[in-house]
This record gives structure tokens, sequence and C-alpha cells, in this order.
């Protein structure tokens, strides 16, 4: 949508939505994913009722709280049959979502950007362009939905879409060293990782600031100087060591973020969004820098420029965005503050299309406190998103189904970690697995049973990326119905699948029933073989190994869940005519 002047004088733009559908009859569901830190993306379905609901964020980005994405859904409508809608909008920043129904019975869906605190001048001649909304509709239910909408961004949006070798297995520092870390111990991590296979080792947070040095997160944000004490040899050290290890080096940016201890917060005040009346709130102990000025837009492209041109071989960057906007004023706009929350996100998009121009081949992480702005906007630009700081297995489940529902596979990093011990490390795997996995885990810390397995399942990963990345998606069980969850990956040809069973807390003597396949070729034969198994132990699920039809497989299902705890199996599905 535009909206040109052609008066003879200024005027305001005080609401624009991007995409506005009318339905003159049907009784409708509205699904909202909602969320908070560590809690994103559960799942909301309530009925349409007289009046407007509403959904958004006026926090900078699109949120923890929402993402700005809707589902419009007739009541009966399920995973595999009935009518839906969908609505995402091509956005990182505050946006709103609305569903009214009228004293008629008729209902609208609209999406745009939110009103509040916003009020756009037009000079005479000038034009605005609001962002665009995905639409799409399925008649056989919300698989298919979310289908369309997987194929749709893997084609359209995702940066890199035929570049499955930018989308590394990688071993991220934080866990297995948090801010405590010397150049031995990121070097001792890349032979680890290579004892696995992984691909690449990414260095976290920690490894900047020397008058103040980063050693935990009161200080050294904006001084993106490699810190001498912790790192004397340097970046192209760790990366050459990296290197001699097998395995390829990325590293942890924050650049869009100022802490007030840095060099940078003393040099420059005016680069900071602060109000000059109030008292200074501070999130997570740091500012958002003004995007909206082209000197900080010049700023943010070179911390990535510089640590380039001096580290060629950086192979990765993880880029995070830890504050919303917050003590909302920019020392840039003066006057013009209803302009803010619009052109800091058109500043950032200026900083990654200079990026993306100049590096295309780089691979980057968007994480945001975890999922705060995880939006179809932001995948132009970065190959995946940091879905959640929560990596619980069990919480993943939840979160990871939510995902599901607008974002393919390839474009949700999920991590192997040390949360939740209570749970085995191939359950973890096994979770991580459904998406783009990744590690997050003192690898030496695992005994020789686990690390052979990892060793194992990358093997898996690595075989089946193609599958996992690209195929189609289906969800089969939900956790929000059961104790137990069920998706499976189908490729385009109906060659190969996978299944995925999670048995979470099921109760004692719990009564399961066979899980319904789709996706597969009635007419064909499957074999089904479990993989992801501890060393010296054998499936006990008495499909392994079993060949059965599509139409078996979709119509009379398979056991696969059973009644022990934070349990999981996959199952590779081959066709053999």
């Amino acid at each position: 949508v535009s909206v040109k002047n052609e008066s003879s004088g200024k005027i305001y733009l005080n609401k624009i939505e991007s995409a506005s559908l009318d339905f003159l009859y049907g009784d409708y569901e509205l699904l909202t994913f909602y969320g908070r830190h560590a809690m994103e993306r559960n799942v909301q379905r309530v009925p349409v009722v007289h009046g407007t609901q509403k959904i958004g964020s006026v926090r900078g980005t699109s949120s923890h709280q929402y993402n700005p994405m809707m589902i419009l859904a007739e009541k009966e409508t399920t995973e595999d049959k009935g009518n839906c809608y969908a609505m995402s909008f091509v956005y990182s920043g505050c946006f709103q979502g609305e569903v009214l129904k009228d004293q008629l019975n008729q209902t609208r869906m609209m999406l745009g950007l939110q009103e509040e605190a916003f009020r756009y001048p037009l000079e005479t001649g000038e034009m605005f362009q609001a962002p665009e909304v995905i639409l799409s509709y399925s008649s056989e239910g919300m698989n298919r939905l979310s289908q369309n909408l997987h194929h749709c961004i893997r084609q359209h949006i995702c940066r890199g879409k035929y570049k499955e070798e930018i989308r590394p297995i990688l071993i991220n520092s934080w866990e297995a060293a948090y801010f405590d870390f010397t150049g031995d111990t990121i070097y001792e991590l890349a032979k680890a990782a290579k004892e696995v296979n992984i691909d690449m080792l990414v260095m976290d947070d920690g490894w900047f600031g020397n008058e103040f040095p980063r050693n935990d997160d009161h200080a050294g944000l904006g001084d993106w100087q490699v810190m001498k004490s912790k790192l004397p040899d340097g970046i192209p050290f760790l990366v050459k060591e990296a290197k001699k290890a097998g395995v390829k080096f990325g590293i942890w940016i924050e650049p869009e973020m100022v802490n007030p201890k840095s060099n940078l917060a003393q040099k420059h005040p005016d680069w900071i969004i602060r109000l000059p009346n109030r008292e200074t709130y501070y999130y997570r102990n740091q500012l958002v820098l003004d995007l909206t000025n082209p000197e900080v837009q010049d700023f943010v492209f070179d911390v990535v420029d510089n640590l380039l041109t001096e580290n060629p071989e950086i192979a990765f960057f993880k880029w995070d965005c830890n504050s919303p906007i917050t003590n909302i004023y920019s020392p840039y706009l003066k006057d013009k503050q209803e302009q803010l929350y619009v052109d800091y996100v058109r500043g950032l998009y200026k900083v990654l299309d200079r990026i993306r121009a100049k590096y295309p081949a780089v691979p980057m992480m968007l994480c945001s406190g975890g999922g705060a702005r995880c939006d179809y906007g932001a995948l132009k630009y970065f190959t995946e998103f940091w879905a959640s700081d929560n990596t619980d297995p069990v919480e993943r489940l939840f979160i990871q189904w939510g995902f599901s529902q607008f974002f393919p596979s390839k474009a949700i990093c999920a991590h192997v970690t040390s949360w939740n011990k209570n749970t085995s490390v191939k359950f973890r795997v096994d979770v991580a697995m459904m998406c783009k996995m990744g590690f997050d885990i003192g690898l030496k810390d695992l005994n020789a049973d686990e690390l052979t397995f990892c060793q194992e399942a990358v093997a898996n990963y690595h075989r089946l990326k193609p599958i996992i990345l690209n195929g189609d998606f289906y969800r089969l069980v939900s956790p929000y119905d059961t104790e137990h969850m069920a998706v499976m990956h189908v490729g385009d040809n109906q060659k190969k699948a996978i299944l995925y069973a999670y048995d979470i807390h099921p109760r004692y003597a719990e009564s399961t029933y066979p899980v319904l396949l789709q996706g597969l070729d009635p007419a064909k034969m499957y074999k089904v073989e479990e993989i992801n198994l501890m060393p010296d132990t054998e499936s006990g699920v008495a499909i392994n190994g079993q060949t059965y039809s599509g139409d078996y497989l979709m119509k009379v299902g398979v056991r696969v869940f059973s009644a022990r705890q934070t349990t999981s199996h996959i199952f590779e599905i081959t066709a053999v005519n």
C-alpha cells in the first residue's frame, strides 16, 4: 500500500494498514501466537466475537509478546481439514493486527503498522510505502496453510535459499564458557567440535572492550575491539586455530546496542536513543543506538565491515538484539519523534542491505533476546533465527510447534544444550534435529556413549539435511492436546520422509493411539527404520525394520508413543518401490 500526498500542503498519515480482508459471512476463530522472553510462540485459539480483537507491538521490534502474524480459521478447521487464512507482515518493527466483527456478523481482518506513536508527515509529492503482507489460504487445514507459507518463504524471502552450505551445524561457545574464556578455551572447543563433525565454532559474547572490558553484561557494548587481556593474539589467531582444528569460525556481535560504560557512549551520547528530560531506564544494562541517524548506520555497518576486512575468513555472524527500544527519543529526529519507530527499522534495513550487498555469502543468525524479532522482513537478511533463549527440550517442543505455523524448519535454530539435565542427551538432540540443528554445550562434559551418539546424530543430520530444511512439514500430534508430540518432514518426491515422536510427561498406563502419517504416496511401499539410537541399544519399537504401504501409514498409522517420560524416536521412512 502506498500513500502519496497530491495536495498543496503537508499532511500527516496517522494510520495505515497493509492488508484488509472482508468476510461477509462465516463463524471464525482467531489464532495468535503470544509469549514473553523464554516462552515464545504459544498457540492461542479463541472465538471471533463482536467488536475488535487486536494484537501488536510497541517495542520497536516485532517482539516476544506477538510476532506480526495471525490465522483466521473456520471453527471446525483442524491441521488437515477446513478453511483458514493467514496474514504475516514482512516487517521487523511495531505492528498491529486486528479482527473486527460487526453487527451484521461480517468479519474484517487487518494487518499494518502500529498506530500508537505514529504520525508520519508527507510533504507535497512525497509518498509513504507501507511494508508488505503475505497472505495465504488453505481449504485443507492448517498444515497446508503452513506449507504454502513455507514454500513461499523458502523460494522468495529466505536469504541463500538454494545454498544449504551456508546453514552449517555449529557449536556456540555461550553455554560452554559464558564470559569466562580465553583463546585456549575457544581452540579446545573447536577441536572437540571437529570430533563430532560439527562444521563451525561461533565465539559468543565477551570477546571485546579494553578500557571497559566485556566480562559481564554491564560494560563494553559499542567498543568493538578485541579484549587484549582475554585474547592477546586477536581474532586472526582464533580463525587460524579453528581452521587448523578443521572447523570454520564465526563470531557474536550486538551492534545496535551500547552500554553506558563504554567509550562509544562517552564519545557520542548524541547517538543514543534516550529521553533528555527523564531518568534513563536501562534494559539489560544497555541502550539502543539511534539508527535513524546516517552516522550511526555507518558505524553499525563498520562493525561487520571492519571485522571481515581484518578477518576475511570469518564465516558466520550471530547478530544479537537484547533490548527493545526504551527511553523513546531520537536526538537526530528532534521535532519528528513520531517517525522514530518507522525510521529506525528503515535505518536498520539500510545497514543490512549494505552488508548483504558486500558480503552475500556470509550467513547470519538473528538473535533478539531469543525470538523478539522473528519475522519475514528480517529473513531477507538473516539465514536463521534464534527462536528462544529457553533451550529446555520440553519447552522447545511447544516453541517449535508455534514457530512452525509460519516459519520453515531451515529458519529455526534449535541447539542441544545443558538445559533440563533430567532429560537425556538423546532427547535433547532429537528435539533439535527437527529444525536447523546446532550445539551450545560443553562437549567434554559428555560421556563416551553420549559423544558417540552425537557423532552418529550429526552424520544422520548431514545426510538428511535436504529433507529437514526443505521438505514439507506436517504437525501430526499436538503437545497442547496430549502429553506427546509427533511431526514429520516429507521430501518433495515422496521417496523419503522423517517421523519425529516425543513422549513428554505421559501418565501411568495412559492409552496411546497410532499416529497417522501424512504426505506420502499411498501407492508406494515404505521401509521404516529408527535412527539416532544410543550405542549398544536396539530400537524396541515394533515398526522398526518393517515395510508398509503409504496408504496404510496414513490411514491405519503406527504406534510410536510410550508411557516413558521424555523419550524420543526418530524414524527414517524410505520408499522401496
